[in-house]
């Protein structure tokens, strides 16, 4: 069963004197005018987005000024699954393919520890025995995803480890 909620980020440091504040690991899709994120164990409504994808600030509700920012300074930002967007058949949210099984055809490979995002590509890290294995989110790299089945599989001899 897929998670309830999606990570949207973490409550950085304040900006400004409003209650507004930068979002950190931030996913920004996640993060509009009028959805409700929990903010620790509290629901709230974002009422200010500004900054960038890459350096959102957002303000939610109840947050009004500089002192309550820093309060929630370090408080994870989780957004329920259906107030998030709907997305492309080859698109999945990073909670979805965590704890994945990784095999090349019958051969295990690991499990999907965590998403990365790198500046070229969003990239799989499998844990396995030894050194993780990082794995491009392309279509040479990963054959399939079945989210029901929790398994990924990948081309080893791709990724240039056979």
């Amino acid at each position: 069963m897929p998670p309830r909620w999606l990570r949207a980020g973490v409550v950085g440091r304040p900006h400004g004197l409003d209650g507004s504040f930068h979002v950190i690991r931030a996913s920004p899709e996640l993060l509009s005018v009028g959805v409700v994120v929990r903010v620790g164990e509290l629901e709230r409504a974002i009422e200010r987005r500004a900054g960038t994808d890459d350096r959102p600030i957002v303000r939610v509700e109840g947050c009004s000024d500089r002192d309550a920012a820093e309060a929630l300074r370090g408080a994870e930002l989780t957004v329920a699954r259906p107030e998030a967007a709907s997305l492309e058949a080859d698109e999945w949210w990073a909670e979805d393919l965590e704890g994945c099984s990784v095999r090349d055809g019958e051969r295990l490979v690991g499990t999907v520890s965590r998403l990365l995002a790198l500046p070229s590509c969003e990239v799989l890290e499998v844990s396995r025995a030894g050194e993780p294995l990082l794995v491009p989110l392309v279509s040479d790299a990963v054959r399939t995803v079945d989210l029901e089945r929790r398994t990924i599989d990948i081309d080893l001899r791709f990724l240039g480890e056979e």
